[in-house]
This record gives structure tokens, sequence and C-alpha cells, in this order.
């Protein structure tokens, strides 16, 4: 699993005085930045190796400006070319939202969907959900 923790900024409320619900696609995007890396460690866009094939969110409570948002963030499933990202967001110790990416190894020069490699899928298999999360 991996975590990070996000201050909420008063540019992220709505009217209504809570943390809009499109934040949290961005909040989540951020926190999947490890999980860019196994594919690309420098970050570098000439060289991603990634594209997103389907978000999905979840709204279980509502969050607060003012107080930390934890994001934690595992790989819930791992196919031949693709894999999802499974993600929750916590405040003061109640999940207020969780989410699924799905993602997919992509090769931009052929514009197609290549094979995850052993390593690429041993390093997201040590991300996956164990009994202790």
């Amino acid at each position: 699993m991996f975590t990070e923790v996000i201050q909420p900024r008063f540019s992220d409320t709505d009217a209504l005085g809570h943390i809009n619900n499109t934040v949290f696609a961005v909040w989540f995007e951020s926190a999947r930045q490890p999980v860019f890396r196994i594919f690309t460690p420098d970050l570098d866009v000439k060289k991603w190796a990634l594209i997103i094939a389907g978000i999905q969110l979840n709204y279980h409570a509502q969050t607060h400006y003012g107080e930390p948002v934890e994001i934690r963030t595992w790989i819930s499933e791992i196919g031949n070319r693709s894999f999802k990202v499974y993600q929750e967001a916590w405040q003061h110790g109640q999940k207020t939202v969780s989410g699924t990416a799905a993602m997919v190894k992509f090769d931009y020069q052929q514009q197609q969907a290549s094979l995850l490699t052993e390593a690429e899928r041993a390093q997201l298999s040590a991300h996956q959900p164990t009994a202790e999360n």
C-alpha cells in the first residue's frame, strides 16, 4: 500500500463548505505517482507507458477543509496488459471516498496495449491488499 497525506486547500471546497467531488479524481491521480514510477521511474512523459481506461469514484461521507486527508493506494487486480488501482480517502478515521482506476500499459509508438513484464507484475503485486490492510 502507498499512502499520501493531502492538506485540503480552500479552493478545493464548494458552495456547501466541503471538498468538491471533482477534487478526488485529482487527489487520487497525484497519489498514483508511486505506481507511475514502476513504469517510468523518472516520470519523463516522453517515455510514458500508461494510459487510463476508466475511473470510478464512490462517496461515503463528506470531507472537510482544514483537516488532513490520507489517500491510501493499492493494486487491486493485475491482468496481462492492465491493472486496477484501488484508492481510499480517509479523514478523522473515516473513509470518505473510494475509487478504482483501470490502467493499461500502452505503447504510444505502436498505439496499442502491451504486455506487463514479470518485473512490473512483481512490483505491482507487492502493493496488493493483505489481511492487515
